[in-house]
C-alpha cells in the first residue's frame, strides 16, 4: 500500500470546484435509459453515446474523475484511443465499479446484499493495469417497515471495508457507498437517523480492516424525506441535516465527502449540494458524483439524432452546463438564477 499516492489520489478527486461523473450504468441500466429516448441498446450505440460524454473538451475544468464500468473502460473513442487514456491526456481520474449488484440478503426480506467479493483482487489488478486509479463499490439500504435490519446494515459495511482493503491493497482509491434509498414515503427525520446509523457501521468496519482513511471517499447519500413522503424537504433542510449528520458520523479525516443523486431532480440535486456547502469550515470538501442528475439532459439532445455532429455539440454543452452548475454548487456558489444561463 502505497500511503502517499492514496491521498494524493484522494485529494485530486476532490479538489476545489470539481466532481465526478458516474459513467458507470451496466448494459442493462443503459437499455432502460435509451429506451426511455427511442434509441437502440447496442454495444455500439453505448459506446458512442460514452464518447460523447468521456471527450466533452473542457470537461476537466469541472470534473476531477469518472467512474467507468467494466464494459466502457475496455472500450475505446472512434479514433482508437481508449477511453481511460482519454481522460487520463485532458487530467481527468479514471475509476472503475467493481461490484456485481445487488441480490436478496438471505433470512431478510425486502432488504439487499452486494455481491462481487470473490475473486476481486484479480479484478483490480487488471483495471489498475487499463488505468483506473480508483474504484467504487454500492452499497444500498432500503428504509421501509422494520428495515433496514440491523443484519442488514452490519452486512453492507462489512463487505464495503473489505472491498476497502483490497483496493488500497492495490494502491486504488476506495469510494465507499453506503446508499440510502430515497424510495418511500419516510421522513427527513427518519432518513437522518438510517444514515447515521449506516455510515457509522462502515467506518466501525473499515476501522476492523485498518483501512486508510485519507485514502477513502465517502460517496454519500443526502438526508432527505423520501420521494413519497407528503413532505418534502427544501434545500436549506437537506444541508442542515445532512452537514449534521456527517458531523456526527464521518472522522474528520477521512480524504473527502461526494454525494450520489440518488433519484432527484437534476436541478433539485445541484441545490440541496449547494445548501450543503453554505456551512463553512467543515472538516471535508463535500462535492458530487452524480450520474442521472448529469447525464439526463446530454441524453435527451443526444438521442434527437445519435449521428449528427451538431447534435453532438449541443449534448456536450449541456454536460458542460450541468457540470458547471455542480461546480459552483460545491463551492456553495449557485443560485437557482443560473439556471437561465444555459446556452443549449
Amino acid at each position: 500500500m502505497n500511503i502517499q499516492t492514496l491521498t494524493q489520489t484522494a485529494k485530486d478527486l476532490v479538489a476545489p470546484g470539481k466532481g465526478l461523473i458516474a459513467a458507470d450504468e451496466s448494459a442493462t441500466t443503459c437499455e432502460k435509459r435509451f429506451t426511455s429516448v427511442n434509441v437502440p441498446c447496442t454495444e455500439e450505440t453505448r459506446r458512442v453515446f460514452r464518447e460523447v460524454i468521456l471527450g466533452t473538451p473542457g470537461m476537466e475544468e469541472f470534473v476531477s474523475g469518472v467512474i467507468l464500468f467494466d464494459e466502457t473502460i475496455r472500450q475505446s473513442a472512434a479514433d482508437g484511443t481508449p477511453f481511460p487514456e482519454l481522460l487520463s491526456k485532458h487530467g481527468i481520474i479514471p475509476g472503475i465499479k467493481v461490484d456485481a449488484g445487488l441480490k436478496d440478503l438471505a433470512l431478510h426480506p425486502g432488504e439487499k446484499i452486494t455481491e462481487g467479493l470473490d475473486g476481486l483482487r484479480e479484478r483490480l489488478a487488471e483495471y489498475s493495469k487499463l488505468g483506473a486509479r480508483f474504484a467504487k463499490w454500492r452499497a444500498a439500504i432500503t428504509i421501509g417497515d422494520n428495515i433496514p435490519s440491523e443484519a442488514c446494515i452490519r452486512a453492507h459495511a462489512h463487505a464495503l471495508a473489505r472491498y476497502a482493503a483490497l483496493c488500497q491493497e492495490a494502491d486504488m482509491v476506495p469510494i465507499i457507498e453506503p446508499e440510502v434509498l430515497i424510495d418511500g414515503d419516510h421522513t427527513i427525520e427518519r432518513s437522518y437517523e438510517v444514515t447515521a446509523a449506516v455510515i457509522k457501521k462502515a467506518f466501525e468496519e473499515l476501522a476492523g480492516q485498518d483501512v486508510l482513511l485519507e485514502g477513502v471517499i465517502l460517496k454519500a447519500s443526502m438526508v432527505i424525506a423520501g420521494k413519497s413522503a407528503p413532505t418534502q424537504s427544501t434545500p436549506s433542510e437537506v444541508g442542515d441535516a445532512t452537514v449534521k449528520c456527517l458531523l456526527e458520523a464521518v472522522p474528520k479525516n477521512v480524504g473527502g465527502i461526494v454525494f450520489l443523486s440518488g433519484g432527484q431532480g437534476d436541478e433539485q440535486a445541484t441545490a440541496n449540494l449547494n445548501a450543503m456547502n453554505q456551512h463553512k469550515d467543515l472538516p471535508w470538501a463535500l462535492t458530487f458524483s452524480y450520474s442521472r442528475a448529469i447525464q439526463n439532459p446530454v441524453l435527451k439532445i443526444w438521442a434527437q439524432d445519435i449521428n449528427s455532429p451538431e447534435n453532438t455539440e449541443k449534448a456536450r454543452a449541456a454536460l458542460l452546463f450541468r457540470s458547471k452548475m455542480n461546480s459552483l454548487a460545491s463551492r456553495g456558489k449557485y443560485s437557482d438564477e443560473m439556471e437561465n444561463e444555459r446556452g443549449y
